[in-house]
C-alpha cells in the first residue's frame, strides 16, 4: 500500500496547523548592534581631538591652560566632562575669571577664556597680596607689579588662600562686599590708574586719594553708584588747579573744599 506524506505542517493540540517560527528578529537585533558598534568605534577613531587652541589669555600661556584643564589631544571630542574640565582649571589657575570650552568637528577644541585683572593690593606683614577687582586673592606680588595697583589700607585679612575670596578676619561678608563693589566702580569708571590708596580702616568713613590733587570721602557703602555719579560730575567742574577734598559721603550732595 503506497504510503503518501502530507506537505501541511503537523497540527497542534487545537487541531490548527503549527506555523514555522521566524528567527528573523534575532538576526535583525544582532545586525544592529553590530551596527552601533561599529559606529562608535568609526567616532572613537575619527573624532580625536587633533588641536587644541586657547584664546583670551595673557596671563598665562596656553599650554598652562591647557595643562589645567587636563585634556590632551587623542581624546575623544564628545567624550570628556566639560564641568569638571573646566573646574580643574579654576582650581589651578586663580586669574581665570571664566572658562569655556567649545567643540569644532573634526577634531579642534578651543578653550576661551577671560582672565582676572590685578587691580590692587593689600600689604599682610611684610608680603604683598594682589587682588581683582571682585577681591578674589590672585596671589603674592611679583617684584614690581604694585606699581601699578591700588594700595589698601586698614584691611585685616583672615587666611589668604589664592583662588579664594578675601575673608576679613573679623569675618563680616558685607565689608568685603563694599570693597568689591568700590573697586567695581572705580575699575569701570576708568579711574584705576589715579586712585593712590584707599583708606578702609573705617567701612563708614571710607576714602580714597585721587590724581594727587583730591581726597575724596566716600562715606559708607550705602548708594555708591550714585555717589561715584556725582563725584564724576564734581571731577567736570573743578579747574586745572585745584587741589582739595571732594565729600560726597552722605549721598545726596557733593561738596569740594579747597585746601
Amino acid at each position: 500500500m503506497a504510503t503518501y506524506s502530507s506537505a501541511l505542517p503537523p497540527e497542534s493540540k487545537h487541531g490548527e496547523y503549527m506555523k514555522p517560527r521566524r528567527r528573523g528578529g534575532v538576526g535583525s537585533l544582532v545586525s544592529f548592534l553590530a551596527v552601533v558598534v561599529g559606529i562608535i568605534f568609526v567616532l572613537s577613531v575619527l573624532l580625536r581631538v587633533n588641536e587644541i587652541r586657547v584664546e583670551g589669555n595673557e596671563h598665562y600661556t596656553p599650554q598652562e591652560i591647557i595643562n589645567a584643564t587636563g585634556l590632551e589631544t587623542g581624546d575623544n571630542i564628545f567624550f570628556f566632562d566639560k564641568f569638571s574640565t573646566i573646574s580643574r582649571a579654576y582650581t589651578k589657575l586663580p586669574y581665570l575669571e571664566e572658562v569655556t570650552v567649545e567643540r569644532r568637528l573634526p577634531g579642534t577644541l578651543t578653550i576661551r577664556v577671560v582672565e582676572s585683572r590685578a587691580l590692587a593690593y593689600l600689604a599682610v606683614g611684610d608680603e604683598e597680596w594682589t587682588i581683582d577687582r571682585g577681591c578674589k586673592i590672585l596671589g603674592k606680588a611679583v617684584e614690581g607689579e604694585t606699581e601699578e595697583l591700588i594700595p589698601i589700607y586698614g584691611v585685616k585679612p583672615g587666611t589668604l588662600m589664592i583662588g579664594e575670596r578675601l575673608q576679613r578676619a573679623d569675618g563680616i561678608e558685607e565689608r568685603v562686599d563694599y570693597l568689591a563693589d568700590l573697586l567695581y566702580e572705580i575699575e569701570e569708571r576708568g579711574m584705576a590708574s589715579d586712585v593712590h590708596g584707599i583708606d578702609f580702616s573705617d567701612t563708614m568713613s571710607v576714602s580714597f586719594k585721587y590724581k594727587d590733587k583730591y581726597q575724596v570721602r566716600i562715606g559708607g557703602s550705602e548708594q555708591l553708584d550714585h555717589k561715584f555719579a556725582m563725584l564724576m560730575y564734581v571731577l567736570t567742574q573743578v579747574k586745572e588747579g585745584d587741589v582739595g577734598t571732594i565729600d560726597v559721603s552722605n549721598g545726596n550732595s557733593a561738596r569740594f573744599i579747597p585746601n
